[in-house]
């Protein structure tokens, strides 16, 4: 045996999404890290060893402008660019290329840790170390750090360093939380097995094993969808184990799932009852995909009232959007639905003080094992949301590690720093907005070559028929004061629209009404008509107007899309769906879907110029939507190259040049092996692009780039320029019409 030991300034045990983000993070920020796996690949339950879909804020669609950004955003976009058909081995190598790419980390795949060195009394402890097995090398290593990240899942390393915690569910008296049990218990969410078909062209028998479950002796058949050609993520609901422990059970817990996937199979396959004679098992995971065991106790507790009523804590860093999806303890074998689901209206917020422990003094935790109440876990498990818990806890690690401190106290004395570092690496805190005193481009002007003001989409390409009441997102900026509709009419009638205001700024559907008024409507077709609906918000912010059904009715739709517009229709009557389980009713996120409407909104014009496209947006503090675009669109590009300009009164020594271009976070980009946006490239990124100085004469090209398909680059230049004038230049972008910024920052 050869025994080792390795010194680091972080040790990251975990490499699942949130351990490999928590890695990355820490090394770009300058630390050395020590990234151990247990198993051979990274990515976790994402990974081609189990192969489920990395859902997030999106929710499948549900919520509007939510896709991660940060290094999760990296990770979507270039899995999306190099693997548009969700093969889960090319994924592997997206994630694994990710930290390949950092210098600082030094990756141990196949290294189990089960030791941990800690020291103090059980309110204040200190970790000095883990030691982990490498299988197959026969090597013993020792990984001593001065700070320690948990993204384990199942909680091994806190629990062997004495950390508080918790498993099960919590009383319902505790936080108050409708969907808490009367009295607590041990009862966790199970684990699934997923499995692969294919199509071999020919007739394929199956001949099941002896151990197959005999499905139609369960309540399967009666209370699951079972189809034939559907992929593997569709029987998510393969779960079991949550009245036994996920952990210590689990090789029971995978038998019992392996014998319902062959007997299902089985079903499939020789019942009689499918289209299934040339299909065949091309694959089945062999590791159970866990959902819950324990969750560490930090400083504070999310809860199920944060999520639901969006808190916005002092010191959030990192955002959800999945619903809160609890699962029956029976899994496969319940009678009832195989999920229940409550949707926030919008994004919520995540609090620095839930990923850190109470009592161990240098660890933090990132994914499903952060500090949460078994309710508010039902939604912050999902994986794009552990990746981004994940960055946030691997800054807050850097900042401590580099300042010779504990989480609390980063908290407690440098929460802005961290906040303000988190952003300025292209993660997103909502509501949070730049104060970096060292970007230059706070104390810039912002001019462009061109601005859109007119915001009008007059082209048809189709018709919705208001047989249900449909909506309209727009920016007001700074007021509107009427807004026409193409429509047509099969008699003369009368449209009702309203115009309301969205509550929340990451929220996306109506909650206070604001104005209505009656429209006459003449019988035709591709009618413009006029809703003089007025409003002068004391800020900017999104209206969501409501077009009231009239069977008489058509609105037209574009096949133009605009950045901060969205379209929608009410399906208020729709509280459950066969393949994703219960839906609490009245919720408005649901009731009001963005279905069929993707880049397809509504035909309209505003009859009021908006300044919500300026070229200061790109500077105004914001990294995504939130009540506006918050980014810089030139009026179009027609041939000629657009610019945005940032100018000081003085001269400046320039260094590094941050740009963030719009990769609209309003696409769903879940391709991991269940679903598929048509192409490679987002349309609203930049392609080609210059950065340009002045140098007192004429502009001086410093940095050149040409086929962009990434959002967030930061450009160190090869000299520091002094200069007044600086302007990125923009040739050509990936198809959109416009030339979009989010951000533009320099640094000296």
């Amino acid at each position: 045996m050869k025994h080792e030991i390795v010194t680091s300034d972080i040790t990251v045990v975990g490499g699942g999404l949130a351990g490999v983000c928590a890695a990355v993070a820490a090394a770009r920020l300058g630390q050395t890290v020590s990234l151990v796996q247990n198993r051979p690949v990274l990515g976790g339950n994402a990974s081609s060893e189990v192969r489920v879909w990395v859902c997030g804020a999106t929710s499948h669609g549900v919520h509007r402008n939510a896709r991660e950004t940060g290094i999760m955003g990296e990770l979507f976009v270039e899995n999306q660019y190099r693997n548009i058909d969700g093969n889960p081995y090319i994924w592997d190598l997206i994630v694994l290329e990710k930290v390949k790419a950092e210098p600082n980390i030094t990756l141990f795949l196949n290294t189990d840790v089960h030791e941990v060195d800690a020291s103090g009394d059980d309110n204040s402890r200190t970790i000095q170390a883990v030691t982990g097995w490498m299988m197959g090398s026969e090597r013993r290593i020792r990984f001593e750090s001065r700070v320690f990240l948990d993204c384990t899942g199942d909680g091994l390393v806190g629990f062997l360093a004495g950390a508080k915690f918790r498993i099960g569910r919590e009383a319902q008296h505790e936080f108050n939380e409708e969907w808490a049990p009367l009295v607590p218990d041990d009862i966790t969410l199970g684990s699934t097995l997923l499995f692969y078909t294919k199509d071999a062209g020919r007739p394929v028998k199956y001949i099941a094993p002896s151990f197959a479950k005999d499905i139609t002796q369960t309540s399967i058949p009666m209370k699951r969808v079972i189809r034939s050609g559907d992929n593997g993520c569709a029987y998510w609901w393969i779960e079991w184990g949550g009245e036994h422990d996920t952990v210590h059970d689990n090789e029971r817990i995978r038998d019992e799932l392996s014998s319902v996937i062959y007997g299902i199979w089985n079903y499939i396959k020789n019942s009689g009852k499918f289209d299934s004679e040339n299909l065949t098992l091309e694959w089945i995971g062999s590791i159970p995909g866990k959902r819950e065991y324990r969750r560490f106790v930090g400083d504070y507790v999310l809860n199920q009232n944060d999520v639901i009523a969006q808190e916005q804590f002092e010191d959030r860093v990192a955002f959800g959007g999945w619903s809160i999806d609890l699962h029956p303890p029976q899994g496969m074998y319940s009678t009832e639905s195989g999920s229940k689901h409550m949707h926030m209206d919008g994004s919520y917020h995540i609090p620095f003080r839930s990923l850190y422990s109470s009592n161990v003094s240098n660890m933090l935790m990132a994914g499903r094992n952060i500090s949460a109440s078994h309710v508010a876990f039902g939604t912050t498990r999902v994986m794009a949301t552990c990746a981004v818990i994940g960055e946030a806890a691997g800054t807050g690690a850097a900042l401590c590690a580099e300042k010779g401190i504990s989480p609390r106290e980063l908290h407690s004395e440098h929460l802005n720093e961290l906040q303000q570092t988190l952003l300025r690496q292209d993660a997103s805190i909502l509501g949070v907005v730049n104060n970096d005193e060292a970007d230059l481009v706070r104390s810039a002007t912002l001019t462009a070559s061109s601005t859109l003001t007119e915001l009008a989409l007059e082209q048809s390409a189709g018709v919705y028929p208001l047989e249900t009441p449909a909506g309209l997102l727009v920016p007001v900026d700074p007021f509107i004061n009427g807004i026409e509709l193409l429509v047509d009419a099969t008699a003369a009638t009368e449209l009702t629209v309203e115009l309301w205001d969205t509550g929340k700024p990451q929220n996306y559907v109506p909650h206070t009404l604001i104005a209505s008024v009656v429209v006459p409507v003449a019988e035709g077709t591709k009618q413009w008509v006029t809703a003089a609906l007025n409003w002068e918000p004391a800020h900017a912010q999104n209206a969501f107007i409501v077009l009231k059904s009239n069977p008489a009715l058509a609105v037209h739709l574009s096949d133009r899309p605009q950045s901060g517009v969205l379209s929608f229709k009410n399906n208020a009557v729709t509280t459950s769906t066969a393949d994703f389980g219960d839906m609490k009713p009245n919720q408005p996120v649901i009731d009001w879907s963005p279905k069929n409407f993707n880049r397809k909104p509504f035909c309209f014009r505003l009859l009021a110029p908006t300044s919500a496209y300026a070229a200061g947006k790109a500077a105004d503090g914001h990294k995504r939507p939130y009540g506006s675009p918050h980014l810089w669109s030139s009026a179009g590009i027609s041939g000629a190259e657009e610019w945005l300009e940032a100018s000081w009164t003085e001269t400046h020594s320039i260094g590094e040049v941050h740009v963030t271009f719009n990769d609209d976070v309003n696409e769903d980009l879940i391709n991991l092996h269940h679903h598929r946006t048509e192409f490679e490239i987002l349309p609203e990124l930049v392609k080609d692009y210059t950065i340009q100085v002045w140098d007192g004469e004429s502009w001086t090209t410093v940095v050149e780039q040409t086929n962009n398909h990434t959002r967030h680059h930061v450009h160190q230049l090869k000299e520091a320029v002094s200069t007044n004038r600086l302007r990125v230049v923009v040739a050509s972008t990936n198809g959109c019409e416009r030339a979009e910024i989010v951000e533009l920052r320099c640094y000296r």
